[in-house]
């Protein structure tokens, strides 16, 4: 969305955007306490988990929290770009988070150098570095295993490394399996995701046009039928409501057509119908209007 769309809106940016500031995103109870512990771990190190199905909310949970950890004085934090990675390239990549030419080829000194890195942060800060891994279901089993005896030295006594992972049901299933009951055993912070209910994707929504700057850009009952269509996702909430209330590609004025229906035909429910934000100056002789600002408003059948 431009500049001059965000405009005509009235919008700081556009709230269903996936890249929208993180002080704009709402924080939960549960998210805050996930939060305050996971701080509270980077004194010690260790393992904290995320866990919830697609779209639940879980990469935004890894958002706020790096932001809140990057506030921390003295703390590093790693997000790592590619789960996926085979053994060497995870070395590569853990070399360029944290500052240290590794050799792929020779892995024992790769580890080595690796320690001695993290062993220095500890030591001039009393904090352990972060890294944070999101789509950890893709990781593969050895590069999680590697991780896992990476982090820590002196017969597991000495933990030098907080990691956070991520993922959906199969990394749980992976985890709850005999190869990973070592890893499993060691999370120390726990987050399961539940979907949310109509009333809390209702209030995500609110929060959001309100961070915007266009809290009245959608009525109750249209901010209702919107979330009620989300499958208790906000992924899918946010999805619909740009779907509806934002214009096509084709042009403002062809924009945000007049009542989104659920299915074409009668006995269909709108989600809302489309009216000028300001003036009337845009309406045509035929009824419709044209690109002068535009609002969604909602109505029922």
């Amino acid at each position: 969305m431009n500049k001059k769309l965000l405009a005509l809106y009235g919008l700081k940016w556009n709230p269903f955007a996936p890249d929208v500031p993180v002080e704009a995103l709402h924080v939960t109870r549960r998210i805050e306490s996930f939060c305050w512990r996971v701080q509270q771990l980077v004194g010690e190190g260790g393992f904290a988990l995320v866990t919830g199905a697609p779209g639940a909310g879980k990469s935004v949970t890894l958002r706020i929290l790096a932001e809140r950890l990057s506030e921390q004085r003295d703390v590093k934090v790693g997000v790592c770009s590619r789960p996926q990675a085979n053994l060497a390239d995870f070395y590569r990549e853990m070399g360029d988070l944290f500052g240290v030419e590794l050799r792929p080829h020779n892995r024992w000194a790769g580890a080595k150098v690796l320690r001695e890195r993290w062993q220095t942060h500890i030591d001039a800060s009393l904090a352990r570095p972060v890294l944070v891994i999101d789509e950890a279901q893709e990781m593969l089993s050895t590069v999680l295993s590697e991780l896992r005896l990476l982090c820590s030295t002196r017969l597991d006594s000495h933990i030098l490394l907080t990691v956070v992972l991520a993922g959906d049901g199969r990394l749980l299933e992976r985890l709850r399996s005999d190869e990973f009951l070592p890893l499993a055993s060691r999370m120390r912070v726990r987050l399961a995701i539940e979907r949310a209910t109509p009333d809390e994707l209702q209030e995500y929504l609110k929060q959001a046009l309100h961070k915007a700057g266009a809290v009245k850009l959608m009525t109750p009952e249209l901010i209702a039928t919107l979330c009620d269509h989300a499958l208790c996702r906000a992924r899918h909430r946010a999805c619909y409501a740009a779907r509806r209330t934002m214009p096509s590609g084709s042009g403002i004025a062809h924009g945000c057509r007049a009542a989104a229906v659920g299915r074409a035909g009668g006995g269909s429910v709108p989600f809302g119908i489309v009216r000028p934000l300001t003036t009337p100056r845009g309406r045509r002789a035929g009824g419709r209007w044209g690109g002068s600002g535009l609002a969604c408003h909602a109505r029922t059948a």
